[in-house]
């Protein structure tokens, strides 16, 4: 028996703002709760190989590098897809990069670091 991930949890100081960002980045449908959380799902029927998101609302800032972050891969150019989330708020985020990386790696309205991926990864 193996698990899956079902579920990616973001705690978020601004539950309002991160919505509008990661719903309209990712193309998730919103689902907000009465606790100042939001489950962000995939639009269409339930997958298995969709992960939703749920915003978590902490009501603190972030603080420091994350120790987990998402790896995205865009459905055309990469780098159109940089620049969409770019427009959306993100921001590029140097972490050590070299410049021979094959991913970009940006932060969130909230400082969240994700990445860009070039290609998707190898199965």
């Amino acid at each position: 028996m193996v698990v899956r991930i079902a579920q990616c949890t973001l705690d978020v100081e601004d539950l309002d703002v991160m919505v509008a960002f990661w719903s309209t980045a990712l193309g998730y449908d919103v689902e907000r709760g009465d606790d100042g959380s939001a489950r962000l799902r995939p639009p269409g029927p339930p997958s298995a190989t969709a992960p939703t998101v749920w915003l978590q609302g902490s009501g603190t800032a972030k603080r420091g590098k994350n120790r987990l972050h998402l790896d995205l891969v865009a459905d055309a150019d990469p780098q159109a897809e940089v620049r969409r989330l770019l427009s959306l708020g993100a921001r590029h985020v140097d972490v050590g990069q070299t410049g021979a990386e094959q991913f970009t790696v940006l932060a969130d309205p909230e400082g969240n670091e994700f990445c860009v991926l070039d290609r998707p990864p190898i199965r």
